[in-house]
């Protein structure tokens, strides 16, 4: 069966003076400003709607602390102490060096709860409340982002025959590489990236021919989190957020953390594992940290539809009185 052979450019565009990089717009800088405006736009609308209770005027400033320190900042923080613990603690610059990529969905989840504390702290309003609308617009933001690292041709999925697997040159630089067929590409490792693998395989015939003997067909698992993660858990957030008459606060926070653990630990068994990933019942560190999500995600919704029943209850109560 001919698989596809992943063929795409991380860079939005590249311009180069000859001797090197000189500037580049890449589509995951792209997805996070994008999802920024769609995440502004909604919490705009849901101001004036009265969902949120913040003056228009204030949600830019919030969703740009949330962004900026919770998403990017907290993102990296996570990434680098999980991830890249060796090369950061010798050099906490790296922090701040986003270029070099690596961000962490749990770090920027922790950031952003972090700082909307702080926020709803300032604005004498409850985290709960913020949270619930926070995180119905979020699964945009996620969308994007799993379709950048498609578009990255990173963190991808594990072998299989599926008819819409995607063959990707990053796989050569796996630890665990096990090519399809043994060759001379196969065992010199190139040292550039994918990016650089697919120019020099257009140019050189030969090396084109290598590739497509050697890589083997993944899950285009970016994908599944795209859809999962990001718009399925945008549509039934939105929706209970909009039909619903006035869900329990905390109700939204709850699904999210629920619904995002089980479809983060689900996709991840088609995902490969990050070198020297840590596991534990075939379980990768990603999978491990969605657990206490469950956790939460339930109590939460316990809590909230607890109150719902209690609110349900009192008038009866004070009519018989």
């Amino acid at each position: 069966m001919s698989y596809y052979l992943h063929d795409l450019a991380p860079f939005l565009f590249r311009y180069t003076d000859g001797q090197g990089e000189v500037f580049a717009a890449r589509w995951d800088g792209l997805a996070y400003l994008v999802g920024f405006a769609l995440v502004l736009l909604l919490l705009k609308r849901f101001a004036s709607r009265g969902y949120l209770q913040l003056a228009q005027a204030e949600v830019f400033d919030f969703t740009s602390l949330v962004a900026l320190l919770g998403v990017l900042l907290g993102g990296r923080l996570g990434y680098l102490v999980l991830y890249d613990w060796e090369r950061f603690s010798g050099n906490l610059g790296l922090l701040f060096q986003l270029s070099q990529g690596g961000t962490s969905f749990h770090g920027g989840l922790l950031g952003v709860a972090v700082v909307t504390g702080f926020l709803a702290r300032k604005h004498h309003l409850s985290w709960l409340h913020l949270g619930d609308n926070l995180v119905t617009v979020a699964p945009l933001g996620l969308f994007l982002g799993r379709l950048s690292h498609f578009m990255d041709g990173d963190l991808f999925g594990r072998v299989t025959q599926v008819p819409w697997a995607v063959r990707f040159p990053a796989e050569i630089h796996l630890g665990s590489f096990q090519p399809a067929q043994a060759t001379r590409l196969a065992t010199e490792r190139l040292p550039v990236s994918s990016f650089d693998i697919m120019q020099v395989a257009h140019s050189v015939p030969q090396v084109m021919d290598e590739l497509l003997l050697i890589l083997n067909p993944r899950h285009p698992s970016q994908l599944y989190e795209a859809a999962l993660e990001g718009l399925l858990l945008f549509i039934i957030l939105y929706t209970v957020r909009t039909r619903a008459r006035q869900p329990p606060e905390g109700m939204l926070c709850g699904l999210f953390f629920l619904l995002h653990a089980v479809f983060h630990i689900g996709v991840g068994f088609l995902r490969e594992f990050r070198n020297g990933d840590p596991m534990w019942l075939g379980l990768s560190q990603g999978q491990l940290l969605s657990l206490p999500m469950i956790a939460v995600g339930l109590v939460l919704l316990g809590w909230s539809l607890s109150r719902r029943s209690v609110r349900t209850v009192m008038p009866c109560v004070d009519a018989s009185g």
